[in-house]
């Protein structure tokens, strides 16, 4: 799939299968996107060429205003775009703070690999990595509270329990944080892991400040760009391996899609 008018494009590896979307309509300065089907239930097995829809989150050349517009592969059109303002209070609070810190106020969309939760579209804004949601259901953002440390940058992923979740390089260790909702739909960030780096990628310069540029959701994988290279890091078994030489890596979206027809009568 590629959106005509912006630099970038996706498709199926597997059987070459390419989408052209047509423009949103309104010109980006900085933007990303997520891809997610239209159907409900659907388990990403098996399921090209079906509906789906494709949630672009920018920042505006010349407004400089957060946007956000969906498009429906049924329909073969774009959402009228929402903007960002000061109806979202975190947001105008952000605005304030810089004001107050007589700082030049930019919300620029990180062109960076996004979380999808349900309805739910996750991504950050750049130099502090605030994170906001769009509903699309509702049409509106808010802001997600975040950890009281300074863990810029950060790479949002979706956890094991389908929670909203974060990895960062703090200091020369990868941590794991997990957004923990409870029954009175309060949330907390838990730090679920700590994973020191000269254990598993020990020829890394810690001085060059290694950062985490993606995940392989459903497999347990964090992709690091480091001085050495880049490096994939199981979660699991702790072990990190080279996949890549040195390089400007900023966010790596690995393609993964295995399917058996007959998975259900392997279980």
């Amino acid at each position: 799939m590629a959106v005509k008018a912006m630099p970038s494009s996706s498709g199926i590896p597997v059987t070459g299968d390419r989408r052209v979307l047509p423009a949103p309509g309104f010109d980006s300065l900085i933007w990303t996107a997520a891809l997610f089907r239209a159907a409900d239930g659907c388990q990403h097995l098996d399921c090209q060429g079906g509906p789906f829809r494709v949630a672009f989150l920018s920042t505006g050349d010349d407004d400089r205003v957060v946007k956000a517009t969906v498009y429906s592969s049924v329909t073969g059109a774009w959402s009228a775009p929402v903007c960002l303002d000061d109806g979202c209070e975190g947001y105008a609070q952000l605005k304030r703070d810089d004001i107050a810190k007589n700082l030049y106020h930019l919300p620029y969309v990180m062109p960076r690999r996004v979380a999808v939760i349900g309805d739910a579209v996750y991504f950050t804004l750049r130099s502090v990595d605030k994170i906001l949601k769009y509903n699309l259901p509702n049409k509106c953002f808010s802001m997600i509270s975040q950890p009281p440390h300074d863990l810029a940058p950060m790479a949002l992923m979706l956890m094991e329990d389908s929670s909203l979740g974060f990895a960062c390089i703090n200091n020369s260790s990868l941590c794991l944080w997990s957004r923990k909702v409870d029954s009175e739909a309060a949330a907390e960030w838990v730090q679920c892991r700590v994973i020191e780096l000269e254990t598993i990628i020990p020829d890394v310069d810690l001085d060059w400040e290694p950062f985490v540029v993606g995940s392989a959701e459903g497999v347990g994988v964090i992709f690091i760009s480091t001085d050495a290279g880049l490096f994939a890091v199981e979660l699991k078994s702790g072990r990190g391996r080279k996949v890549d030489e040195p390089g400007q890596y900023f966010s790596v979206l690995p393609y993964i899609s295995f399917y058996t027809p007959d998975h259900d009568t392997l279980l």
